[in-house]
């Protein structure tokens, strides 16, 4: 099922969608309920062009004449018996406003109205097709009416009779049949059909109203091939009973050929003629002037007679303007056709005849379009003129009549007429960034004091356990201190008063000559310093330095005997310096740990003052005499 709101709004042009609104409000206003029904409703569901509107509504349909006049419609005629109004809208708009009814007749081809409902005048109509109604009142705005299921049978383009006895009541739809069938190529159902030729042959036509037979003769030039319908209401034998005199051979065949296309050109440039009365110019250019009189006042519709009798005199007046000098330029000619009468620019670009009016005319078809190519759309996009702009489509408009008058020949130019009209630039966009978090710096106090954060969480967490049990290990006549206490010493900066200055340079020159044994003690250590080395990189911040204290000064106490097994103390040290210069990598968790541990700083006591050992004074003094008495022997 379509969305008719959508079809509405959408397949409808402007100028049928102001006329709707303008019924709408006028019937809203008198305190009517208005309906859009008949062929507008099955053009909008089948995919056909929407030719006219027709509205019913309940209430007397002749008190919106005023209404409408006022809101700019012009009144073509009126039937008062069915209370129906014709009206003529801005744009080339047909309207048709009746009352729903209901009809009986007691005679074929004599109605007896009375008035009723919506749904009882779906149900009165000829064809099922044409028995569906779309509400345009609050609260149902949209909602389809179909009380015969007429969209089944315009799914499967069937026509098919709404009564039983439709032909025999109403006699002009078999007329109706035949003309619907020539333009939409539509079949009857079967009952349809033979219901059909049963009223043929039985001769109900003769039966046919005035009324009826004067609208019918006037929907042939409303359709879109008229040619077409007449030849086949010709071939049914309807046209006898309609108007004898009016034959397809008194029709202009190719004066009709060539005017379908000029209307065709004229659609694509924005032009929407109604070529009713054109058509029936050309329908009828062979008939007597008395056989055209006759047919004239058969037509219901007096406001088309009328444009019909002006067609040459409305093509006169407007080719004076089209030669004047308001149409002294290219730009202005296009404005002037295009919003001028549409019927008068179909019938003057028909039947020109001046050799200056000719040439407008096929610049305005052949050579100014090409203008349109010269838009420079993608220096619109860089300006910031998009299609999103409201006024959008009136720049696009204006730069084609200034290309059209051969103005804008450089980019320059371009440029100076477009920058007025491109908007600002948008501002940069506010990127909005997190602050990194920083580290915590250490925080210096008393002399006696120094806070340290945790360097590494291996660090810190070996730092916790060795500040309890942390000596230093003494190998002779140098001291290795612990990693704690080298990080103190490392920062001598940190205290307020001097550091201790080491003499290792002194010591060395002053210390005895090592023995084989501590020769072979003194390389473990560096074999352990390069297999420490192979390990990943560390700091070298974190990396300590062992302190090397001066010997003391030999005593004069009586020699003592060597310390026992020195090789086992040197690879206690070395292994003890491994550890503390090559840390392994934290895991995971110890990341986490050291994280938390970096917020608290270390205390780390100041240096003491170191203690001079007993034994290796002892050593150093007996090894001093052995090697005096080897030298007085």
């Amino acid at each position: 099922m379509p969305d008719y709101i959508y079809l509405l709004e959408n397949r409808l042009s402007p100028a049928q969608q102001n006329a709707l609104r303008e019924v709408r409000d006028a019937a809203r206003n008198a305190g009517m309920t208005v309906f859009l029904a008949g062929g507008a409703v099955r053009d909008l569901t089948s995919g056909f062009p929407v030719r006219d509107l027709d509205f019913s509504v309940q209430g007397n349909a002749l008190k919106l004449k005023k209404p409408l006049e006022k809101a700019g419609a012009k009144l073509w005629g009126e039937h008062e018996p069915s209370r129906t109004l014709f009206f003529w809208f801005p744009g080339s708009v047909r309207v048709e406003v009746s009352s729903a009814r209901r009809e009986e007749y007691p005679k074929p081809g004599k109605p007896v109205y009375h008035w009723a409902p919506i749904l009882e005048d779906l149900r009165r109509r000829d064809f099922t097709a044409n028995a569906m109604a779309i509400s345009l009142n609050e609260g149902s705005w949209g909602l389809l009416l179909d009380p015969l299921n007429g969209f089944a049978d315009i799914e499967t383009r069937h026509l098919r009779l709404a009564s039983n006895y439709g032909f025999i009541e109403d006699p002009s739809r078999m007329i109706r049949a035949a003309r619907f069938i020539a333009r939409t190529g539509w079949e009857m159902d079967p009952r349809t059909k033979s219901r059909y030729e049963n009223a043929r042959d039985e001769g109900l036509i003769e039966q046919i109203s005035a009324f009826s037979r004067g609208y019918e003769l006037e929907e042939i030039a409303h359709e879109e091939d008229p040619i077409k319908a007449l030849r086949l209401l010709e071939a049914e034998g309807w046209m006898k009973a309609l108007y004898p005199a009016w034959t397809a051979a008194k029709a202009d065949l190719k004066g009709l050929d060539e005017l379908n296309r000029i209307f065709i050109r004229l659609l694509m440039l924005g032009v929407n003629p109604d070529p009713s009365a054109a058509h029936v110019e050309l329908l009828t250019a062979k008939m007597t002037p008395k056989d055209l009189s006759g047919l004239k006042r058969l037509f219901p519709r007096t406001g088309f007679v009328d444009q019909w009798n002006h067609l040459e005199h409305s093509a006169k007046e407007f080719s004076k303007e089209l030669l004047g000098k308001g149409a002294s330029t290219p730009s202005a000619t296009w404005k002037l056709l295009v919003n001028y009468e549409p019927e008068a620019v179909l019938w003057l670009a028909f039947s020109a005849k001046n050799a200056a009016v000719k040439e407008k005319f096929n610049n305005f078809f052949n050579v100014w379009p090409e203008a349109r190519q010269k838009i420079p759309t993608a220096l619109m996009a860089e300006m910031r003129i998009t299609p999103e702009l409201p006024e959008y489509g009136k720049i696009a408009e204006e730069l084609f009549f200034q290309f059209m008058d051969g103005k804008l020949q450089t980019e320059e130019e371009i440029r100076a007429f477009l920058e007025p009209h491109s908007p600002p630039a948008p501002p940069p966009p506010v990127v909005i960034r997190r602050p990194r978090g920083r580290r915590a710096e250490p925080k210096f106090e008393e002399e006696e004091e120094l806070e340290i954060p945790a360097l590494r969480a291996g660090e810190a967490e070996e730092g916790e356990e060795e500040e309890e049990t942390e000596e230093p290990v003494r190998s002779g006549e140098i001291e290795i201190l612990p990693p704690s206490k080298t990080l103190a010493a490392a920062k001598p900066a940190a205290t307020a008063g001097k550091p201790e200055k080491t003499a290792p340079v002194k010591a060395a020159k002053e210390a005895p000559k090592p023995t084989a044994e501590a020769k072979a003690a003194a390389k473990a250590p560096a074999k352990a310093d390069a297999k420490a080395s192979s390990k990943p990189e560390i700091k070298a911040a974190a990396k300590p330095q062992p302190a090397v204290k001066a010997p003391p000064k030999a005593s004069s106490k009586p020699e003592a005997k060597p310390e026992a097994k020195p090789a086992k103390a040197v690879s206690k040290v070395a292994s003890l310096a491994a550890k503390a210069v090559a840390k392994p990598a934290a895991k995971p968790a110890a990341k986490k740990q050291a994280a938390a541990h970096a917020r608290k700083p270390v205390k780390v006591a100041p240096k003491p003052a170191a203690k001079k050992p007993a034994k290796a004074a002892k050593a150093t003094a007996s090894s001093k005499n052995q090697s005096d008495k080897k030298k007085k022997r």
